[in-house]
């Protein structure tokens, strides 16, 4: 086994919490790496103006691995008076570092996987027949684009003339808002690209064909957002068509999925949507697993680089904790996930039995696995504290 060189951005709040306790597992687990630490986050916002350093960006330029924590984002208002008063005023406009990372390494590939544990309190359950309880087993997997929609950035608030006039060109921004004036419009746009949204959808298929999943549902709103989403329909039809005809090609507007998922959530495998669909849809999927005490992610570009993180975010209240309470699998998944890229699949293997072992057996759980309010009190109730589920992982490694 090569030792990697891994680039750990903890970031800040409980990504701060659950990074080291998921290199702790990795660890014990016998993967060999050398860590180096990246700067992210709002106190290089606050003391430097930018939350994404360069040399962070250079760090996994050259590296390129890296395991990610969480990030804290506000609105640019008071990003703008939480700056070092030496920065202030002087044009400084926050922008989220996780947004900014995937965009200058183009991370368009996205993938979240929502899988079932045996055991789980907090797995989904519905009324069967018989009035009996009935317990689906969920393991759905979303293919997110992850670099365009409404994640590109482009917008804004009393847009310039040229942008107001390019507005007016369309019969439908007159009909419903020529009469509004241009200082009290907001405009974000929803930008697809064919190539981006070929490779995406390539990968969804890939990954149905590879791991024996049956369907790949595109999960969008073709109907009424007819360009954007069209477009992805559109090349999913062709791409099954011509390429992967063996896998049946489902097609779910956003909104009814959220209905669906309660109802069939096993009926679904590969799911596949644009930045904020897919944003929506991997969290609620979640919910059904645990919630994002359980939620991993990974993004890809195609050069290569490669970052891996629990899709929960700082959660700062957490962070301040005497003893910290929260659930770190998600992160170590996360980090099983980085294990399967880098070919060290015996060890992530060894880490998900280990998980699903702890889980199963339900002698440790942390608070939200015993459905408690998230106060420091629970470890005295009888909640695991973060390090505690860790040290229960790593038990059963041995």
């Amino acid at each position: 086994m090569s030792k990697h060189t891994i680039v750990t951005l903890p970031g800040d709040g409980i990504g701060a919490i659950v990074l080291p306790q998921a290199i702790k597992v990795l660890n014990a687990a016998g993967f060999k790496a050398d860590y180096l630490h990246g700067d992210i986050g709002w106190e290089f916002w606050c003391n430097e103006g930018n939350p994404l350093p360069q040399r962070t960006l250079d760090l996994i330029e050259k590296h390129k691995i890296a395991l990610f924590g969480a990030i804290t984002s506000k609105p640019n208002e008071e990003a703008k008076n939480e700056l070092n008063p030496s920065l202030q005023g002087k044009g400084y406009i926050y922008s989220s570092p996780i947004v900014g990372l995937r965009q200058h390494f183009n991370l368009d590939i996205c993938i979240r996987p929502c899988k079932s544990y045996k055991g789980n309190p907090l797995n989904f359950v519905r009324r069967g027949k018989g009035d009996t309880i009935d317990e689906p087993f969920i393991d759905v997997v979303i293919f997110r684009q992850n670099t365009e929609c409404l994640y590109s950035g482009v917008e804004w608030t009393n847009p310039p003339e040229q942008v107001y006039q390019a507005l007016l060109t369309h019969p439908k921004f007159v009909e419903n808002f020529g009469n509004v004036p241009v200082e009290e419009i907001s405009v974000s746009a929803r930008i697809f690209t064919k190539q981006a949204t070929v490779r995406i959808l390539l990968a969804a298929f890939e990954y149905a064909r590879k791991f024996g999943y049956k369907s790949v549902t595109v999960c969008e709103k073709p109907n009424v957002i007819r360009e954007t989403s069209g477009l992805m329909w559109k090349l999913a039809k062709e791409i099954q068509k011509n390429s992967f005809p063996e896998i049946r090609l489902l097609n779910t507007n956003i909104d009814a999925q959220m209905m669906w998922l309660t109802k069939n959530p096993e009926e679904y495998g590969v799911i596949v949507a644009g930045n904020m669909f897919g944003d929506i849809a991997s969290d609620a999927f979640a919910g059904l697993i645990g919630g994002l005490g359980f939620a991993c992610s990974a993004q890809f570009s195609a050069n290569g680089i490669a970052v891996f993180e629990p899709t929960h975010g700082s959660a700062p209240k957490y962070a301040g904790y005497e003893v910290s309470i929260v659930n770190p699998i998600a992160m170590v998944e996360s980090a099983c996930m980085m294990l399967d890229f880098i070919n060290e699949k015996r060890i992530s293997s060894k880490i998900r039995k280990a998980i699903a072992s702890v889980i199963e057996e339900g002698k440790v759980r942390t608070y939200d696995m015993l459905k408690m309010a998230g106060r420091p009190e629970v470890v005295k109730n009888g909640a695991a504290s973060t390090s505690q589920m860790t040290d229960a992982i790593i038990s059963r490694l041995k």
